[in-house]
């Protein structure tokens, strides 16, 4: 017999329901946070346990409730900020779908005390899974203090699902950041375990906001981006094209004070730093952009961070006019014709122009050492095709060329030791350790073959370098083309994944902090000991602030930030299972980082050198993407192309 259709038991609804609203603590925060924004609160305390699952704390200073509000308020699709359906097309509040208290009281014990200016006295309401245990007055001051403990106490299938506590934090710490960036007008304080995480000062200034959140280096960096289009107007700030990142995590999008993912917006921001930048790098921002709420779609997810635009061209115009006029200010540049610039303001009470001086609270988080962030795009490895359809002598990709090895002078799954090919190579390695002595028997000149290692029969030689990414050789009836930083990358990834466990895989530096956001501190915290283990020793000093005290080797001292945030953001695309992936990844990383550059010319030692590599290491044929390191070419095929032969 089929199941009969019935209505579902209200609690069991009303769990559904909450569902959709409330999945971890940083959503619970999120709710509380707008409400007490929305209530006009300038000053908010936020202080959370075990990430926010066991208890977290939101008192404020704003208007408070009335006492025959409360329990109201707890009911489902109650709002004090829409009245009719025409209010949707107009929505200035953070939050308005009357879901919030509700759906965090059905599933965690609830206390919340508030007071309205003209109020005698407090009320008090406790609720536990949705029902009411209490209600009567209390003593308060104005605004209101809301208490969530054991989070999902009444749904453990729902709790399960929760990550650890560290990370579950990282997520509240994240969306902290982001509500204290977007109302540099509030005083927001949060404290985390019982240490205080962050404090801003609540001046209207958003560069006070950006130094709280970011740091003092990351806030003196930053070019003041303005543009009016119409009734669209875009202010805030962008970065130098010097402090570029390795991913997207400080890109910050604000419109009509709500923060949103928006690809139009990341799209014209990318677009506004074409040729100014390199490919693969990303610059950062806190970009706000004014428009009338009835062409932007608020209402498209529960969460309120993707919205919908009526018509997307007007948006990403106006950000990418400012963030070319801030371009071109750095230049000392007038603006692009026809846009007219305007002064950036804060929310509120704010004054005309963003100051640009920095709180004077003491700065708790140590100063950020920006090292030089560079990355280098690898090469296709195209096979060459100059004239018509390729000669079949020429080998494809998918069949590398193999130099003709060495004959065996070690067994070939033994690699040198660095301090071995420190010594011989001088030039081919770039580790953040002091250079080796220069060898005392040189390389002999590339003129010359690459002779005095027994392979007498078939020498090899260097002919020179194309396109400062090639090696040019020939040996024999052939001529070989060499990509250089994929065959150098290939012996660093094989000697970094080899050497694992053997204590070969770091090396000690200086100790230095780096700050990341708050999105890439946690997830690399989550993998502390994952991470030690391919080379690299962090010491979390709190405040998005982790101290570098080892790094893999061969990899720079420059290269050392632009590769945590590149590994950090892969870890946030869902690589946390480090295991199975046998860190793998996280070598070709440091591996691609650390490896002779192609676009850079080199010695020809440094050439000699590694064509040595390949013939001492014949497993050396693709670089860890896949892609081939050789091509060869080979007389005949040569001479087909010139008519030479038929």
């Amino acid at each position: 017999m089929a199941n009969r259709i019935q209505v579902l038991d209200k609690n069991v609804a009303e769990l559904i329901a909450a569902g959709e609203v409330v999945d971890r603590p940083a959503s619970v925060v999120k709710e509380l946070l707008e409400n007490a924004i929305d209530a006009g609160a300038t000053a908010i305390v936020l202080e959370i346990r075990r990430g926010g699952s066991a208890f977290l704390r939101v008192s404020d200073n704003g208007s408070g409730m009335e006492r025959e509000d409360v329990r109201t308020a707890f009911l489902r699709h109650a709002t004090s900020k829409v009245r009719r359906e025409t209010d949707l097309e107009a929505i200035h509040t953070l939050g308005f779908r009357g879901e919030a208290l509700a759906s965090v009281a059905a599933v965690a014990k609830v206390e919340l005390v508030t007071k309205t200016e003209e109020a005698p006295c407090g009320t008090k309401i406790v609720l536990s899974g949705g029902a009411e245990e209490f209600f009567g007055e209390a003593a308060a001051e104005r605004g209101t203090t809301i208490v969530v403990r054991d989070l999902f106490f009444n749904t453990p299938a729902r709790m399960k699902f929760l990550k650890t506590d560290t990370a579950e934090g990282n997520a509240v710490s994240a969306l902290v950041d982001k509500i204290a960036l977007s109302h540099p007008e509030v005083s927001l304080r949060y404290i985390r375990e019982g240490k205080e995480q962050l404090f801003t000062p609540g001046d209207s200034k958003l560069l006070s906001a950006i130094y709280a959140v970011y740091g003092r280096d990351f806030a003196k960096g930053m070019l003041e981006a303005v543009n009016s289009e119409g009734s669209m107007r875009v202010w805030g700030y962008v970065s130098h094209p010097d402090s570029s990142r390795g991913n997207r995590s400080m890109q910050n999008f604000f419109i009509n004070g709500r923060y949103v993912r928006s690809g139009t917006c990341m799209a014209a921001l990318t677009e506004g730093y074409k040729n100014t930048i390199m490919s693969g790098r990303f610059p950062a921002c806190v970009l706000f952009l004014e428009l009338p709420p009835e062409t932007v779609d608020v209402n498209v997810h529960p969460a309120k961070v993707e919205v919908r635009f009526a018509n997307e061209k007007p948006v990403f115009d106006a950000v990418y006019f400012a963030v070319k006029n801030a371009l071109l200010a750095l230049s000392h540049q007038e603006p692009l014709a026809g846009r007219e610039t305007v002064e950036p303001q804060g929310r509120g009470e704010a004054p005309a122009r963003q100051a640009a001086a920095f709180p004077s609270q003491k700065d708790k988080t140590p100063q950020h050492i920006s090292a030089r962030e560079y990355r280098e795009m690898l090469g296709e490895g195209k096979k060459p095709a100059p004239f018509g359809e390729q000669p079949e002598e020429l080998h494809s990709p998918a069949a590398p060329y193999r130099l003709s090895p060495l004959p065996a002078q070690a067994p070939p799954s033994s690699m040198p030791s660095r301090e071995e090919m420190g010594r011989r190579f001088p030039n081919l390695f770039g580790a953040a350790v002091p250079a080796p002595e220069p060898p005392k028997e040189p390389i002999p000149p590339v003129e010359e073959p690459v002779r005095g290692l027994g392979l007498e029969e078939e020498p090899v030689r260097v002919i020179g370098e194309l396109f400062s990414t090639y090696i040019l050789a020939s040996q024999g009836e052939k001529l070989l083309l060499i990509d250089k930083h994929a065959a150098h990358e290939r012996y660093l990834f094989n000697r970094l994944r080899d050497g694992r466990g053997a204590g070969e895989q770091a090396q000690s530096v200086l100790p230095f902090p780096l700050v990341f956001s708050a999105e890439d501190y946690g997830a690399l915290c989550e993998n502390e000991e994952r991470l030690r283990e391919c080379g690299f020793t962090l010491e979390d000093l709190g405040g998005k602030t982790l101290m570098v005290e080892t790094v893999p080797m061969y990899l720079e001292l420059s290269q050392a930030a632009a590769a945590l945030s590149e590994i950090a953001a892969k870890l946030r695309e869902g690589r946390q299972d480090l295991e199975s992936e046998k860190l793998n990844w996280i070598y070709e990383s440091v591996a691609c980082r650390s490896a002779v550059k192609a676009g850079d010319v080199s010695d020809p030692k440094e050439l000699a050198a590694i064509v040595e590599l390949l013939q001492r290491h014949g497993e050396i044929t693709h670089c860890p993407h896949g892609r081939p390191i050789t091509v060869e070419l080979t007389r005949s095929a040569i001479e087909k192309l010139f008519g030479r032969r038929q």
